[in-house]
Order: structure tokens, then C-alpha cells, then sequence
């Protein structure tokens, strides 16, 4: 049936499932290389502990069928080793029913850590790479051409992705509608980069005019997804643009890449599409439900996003097939950092020396510069920005922190750049004190090499020694 596939998008099906592989590949070595400490049987907020009280139902997982730290390691590495397959394309060397079932494993492996991960996995980049991920399974190989309903969906997820997170911007703080955010959005974002400080002493002007293209791509675009080509190709050429911004102005996960992946799918490069077989009546039947099953399940996002009352990255089913979306509804004007420290001193005093726990991406010393993570996530890192807007933010993990700082835990300190005291030698007292940062100026920098400029605010945790460490919070 030609109405069924679009021969002519093969080459934009094959560059976006191996950059998707990619993206997979980066999910699993950051829950492979971080989750002892996070969610491991010692880990500060455990899995067993979390799906003792949570039924299947409502977060479907391998892991409420069974968990130790030794399962939750082999799926994820299980999980690097088949998103590194389909990134050298082994689905093109399978049957077509094949291909499909290797591109759900790694959707099924990565959606049992997600329903499990807790606050470590709240954000909105995850749910976006499992509806992605399972969508994409049904996006066939080399065997047939890819689906037009298929490649339609894509667009629908990348048009909800961006529209929704320009209503939010435009329904919440008043500097987007000011055109101002960006005055402060560069010096208070959870992880700059290490190019944020250059662009938060962009001129003001152009900080208008990047918000003013934000607000045209993010509302006006998106509707071009849909238009003729070459009309939708050059929508999507915009937004990847736009959003190679956003890479070099900061850390944001792989939020930024997977929408670049997905805007990858809208192309339509200028090349021979290779001859295919019509595809089979069981493929067509199939996907044609899985569409419906999807635009069904649309119905709450969709009203989500034209509410008043829009909410941003919300899964509206426990498996995570169609969300709502949206980031920076609201611009922080300054910026706080709770500055983690340690004493060796068996009472604290006044002139103890406490030395400062150093984090890998999150700011500290103020002279060190900030590098580039993203698309790889640090978790712990985000978790400590949300942790200086408010101590109810860290009320579930942060006393875990403590206590594990304070025994010196070995996949603990992994998570850190540096801890200041031997590996045999554990502090005896914690405290957590918060500091204003702003970004210096190019004199300072010049003068005193730092970046950042910090300034004592007040207490953030009082000093606390192993007994009382997981009370403290």
C-alpha cells in the first residue's frame, strides 16, 4: 500500500535510530556508573525500600519482580551492550519482527530503572527518551520504507516537546514575556557549562533577541512540522540549530539531543531511496495500532498543555508512551549552592577546619571552570541545585548523603570530582552551608582567575556526626 510508507525518509530513519541508539547507550553507562550510591541496597534512596510500598501497577519494572545491586549492574550493562548493537545497526542485519523486539529491550530495561529511579529520575528528558524509544521500535528496517503514520508521531512528540515548553514559558515567569530571562537564566541554570559565562555577558540587546527566537521557534515553528516539504524540513533544521544553542549555553542532559534526534527524523535528505518490498499486512495492521493506541492516549496531554493550569513533565501512564513536557516556567534571579564540608575534629569549634567535599559539575571552588558533561547526566549534581532552592527539595536523600560522606563510602565518593579526606580516614562531622554565586566580571576575571564570585549566606545544615545523620533531615 504506497500510501503506508515513505520511501524517501529511509536515510532520515537510519540517522535517527543510530543517533537514538547513542543517546540509549549514554542513559544506561549513567545508571550502570551511578546507581549504587543513588539506588542500590545501601544507596540513599534503595529500590527495595521504594517497591515494598509501590504496587507493579503503578511502576511496572523488572526490578519489582527482583532487585540486587548484581541484577540492577546486568541490566544496565545488558542494556549498554544492545543500545551499542543497534548503534552499529544490528537491526538492519534481523528480520523485520526481529528488529522490533531488539529496539524494545533497551525501552523495556531502561523504563524498569525509570519506574524505580525515584527523584534521581524525575526529570522530563527520561520520559521523553521512553516514548521515543518505544516509537521508534515500530519505525521498521531495511526490510521496508518507513511508516508515514510512524514518522508523523515523531513530529507529534517533537511538536508537544517544544509548543508545550513555550505555552509554559509564556503562562509563567513574567520575564519571558519581557523578553528579559535571559539576563539571569545563564549564571542560575542547574549546570552551566563551559561556555555559560561568556554567554551570560552577552550584550542585553541579544539576550532579548535570543529570547524573542526562543519564543518564535518554540511557538510558531513547531506548526511548520506539518506543512509540505521542503517547508517541514526547514522547521526541523531550525529547531536542531536552536537547539546546538542550548548545548553550547549549558548541561542539560540529553534533553537538547534527543530533541535534536528527533527533529533528525523530520528531514528529508536529498538522496536515492533504495528499492523495498511492500510492507507485509501484519507490520501495517500493527503499527496502525500502536497509532491509535498513542493518539489515544494523547487525550491528557493535550489537555494539559492547552490548560491554564499547565504542569511540565508529567507522565500521564506507567508506561511512560505519550507525556507532557516543558522546562524554565520560571527563571531563578539568583543563585544559591549548598558548599557540602567535613571536619576531622572530634567536637566542632570555631577555629576547626572544615574542609569542602568538591562535586564534578555542580559550582564549588570558585576558580574552577565549569566543563562540559551533557549528554551525560550527574545526577547527584542536579539533585544539589534543587537542593539550594529549597531544603524540602533534599528532604528525602540528603541525610543519606551525610551519612555516607561521613563513612567514606566508596561508590559515594565516586560520585564526587574530589573528597578531601583519606580513603581510611573519614570525617567526624558534616555541615552544609549555603552561598550566593554570581558569575564574576571580565575584570575579576582577569585579576583573580575565578569565574564565580561567592558570598557566605547562612546555615544550611548544622554539624552532624554519624549517629544523627539520617535524622538531620
Amino acid at each position: 500500500m504506497d500510501w503506508f510508507t515513505a520511501p524517501d525518509y529511509w536515510l532520515s530513519r537510519l540517522v535517527f535510530q543510530r543517533a537514538l541508539a547513542g543517546l540509549y547507550l549514554v542513559a544506561f553507562l549513567t545508571a550502570a556508573l551511578q546507581f549504587r550510591a543513588l539506588l542500590g541496597e545501601r544507596g540513599m534512596l534503595p529500590i527495595p525500600r521504594y517497591t515494598a510500598r509501590i504496587p507493579f501497577r503503578r511502576a511496572p519494572s523488572l526490578f519489582q519482580l527482583h532487585y540486587s545491586d548484581r541484577f540492577f549492574a546486568a541490566c544496565a550493562w545488558a542494556g549498554c551492550a544492545v543500545s551499542a548493537a543497534l548503534l552499529a545497526g544490528a537491526d538492519s542485519l534481523l528480520p523485520l519482527w526481529s528488529g522490533i523486539l531488539l529496539w524494545l529491550v533497551p525501552w523495556a530495561l531502561y523504563l524498569s530503572i525509570v519506574n524505580v529511579g525515584q527523584t534521581w529520575y524525575a526529570f522530563g528528558w527520561e520520559s521523553l527518551l521512553l516514548e521515543v524509544g518505544f516509537l521508534a521500535a515500530f519505525l521498521g528496517n531495511d526490510e521496508v520504507a518507513p511508516p508515514i503514520v510512524v514518522l508523523f508521531l515523531l513530529r507529534w512528540i517533537l511538536f508537544r516537546v517544544e509548543f508545550g515548553a513555550g505555552l509554559i514559558k509564556m503562562r509563567g515567569d513574567a520575564c519571558w514575556r519581557k523578553l528579559t530571562c535571559l539576563y539571569y537564566h545563564h549564571e542560575t541554570q542547574p549546570m552551566p557549562g563551559p561556555l555559560s559565562w561568556f554567554f551570560h555577558h552577552l550584550p542585553q540587546p541579544l539576550h532579548r533577541v535570543e529570547v524573542a527566537a526562543n519564543h518564535f521557534t518554540q511557538l510558531v515553528v513547531p506548526v511548520l512540522l506539518f506543512t509540505p516539504q521542503p517547508v517541514a524540513s526547514a522547521a526541523a533544521a531550525l529547531m536542531i540549530v536552536t537547539q546546538l544553542w542550548l548545548v553550547l549555553s549549558g548541561n542539560f542532559s540529553w534533553l537538547n539531543w534527543i530533541t535534536i534526534v528527533l527533529a533528525l527524523s523530520a528531514l528529508r535528505f536529498p538522496t536515492t531511496a533504495p528499492s523495498v518490498p511492500s510492507a507485509p499486512l501484519w507490520y501495517e495492521v500493527l503499527v496502525l495500532a500502536v497509532a491509535a493506541l498513542l493518539l489515544c492516549l494523547s487525550y491528557h496531554p493535550v489537555t494539559n498543555m492547552i490548560s491554564r493550569r499547565q504542569v511540565m513533565n508529567r507522565s500521564f501512564d506507567p508506561l511512560h508512551l505519550v507525556n507532557t513536557y516543558g522546562a524554565f516556567g520560571s527563571v531563578s534571579r539568583i543563585r544559591h549552592e549548598v558548599v557540602v564540608e567535613g571536619t576531622l575534629d572530634d567536637l566542632p569549634r570555631e577555629d576547626s577546619e572544615w574542609r569542602e567535599y568538591e562535586f564534578k559539575g555542580k559550582p564549588g571552588d570558585p576558580r574552577h571552570w565549569p566543563r562540559q558533561f551533557a549528554p551525560y547526566h550527574l545526577r547527584l549534581d542536579w539533585l544539589m541545585w534543587f537542593a539550594a532552592l529549597s531544603p524540602a527539595y533534599a528532604g528525602e536523600w540528603f541525610g543519606g548523603l551525610v551519612e555516607r560522606l561521613l563513612e567514606n563510602d566508596r561508590a559515594t565518593l565516586k560520585l564526587l570530582r574530589r573528597s578531601p579526606f583519606p580513603p581510611d580516614t573519614p570525617p567526624r562531622y558534616i555541615r552544609a552551608r549555603l552561598f550566593h554565586y554570581r558569575y564574576t566580571t571580565w575584570r575579576e576575571l582577569r585579576e583573580t582567575g575565578a569565574c564565580w564570585e561567592r558570598v557566605y549566606v547562612r546555615e544550611w545544615l548544622p554539624p552532624t556526626r554519624l549517629a544523627y545523620a539520617a535524622d538531620r533531615m
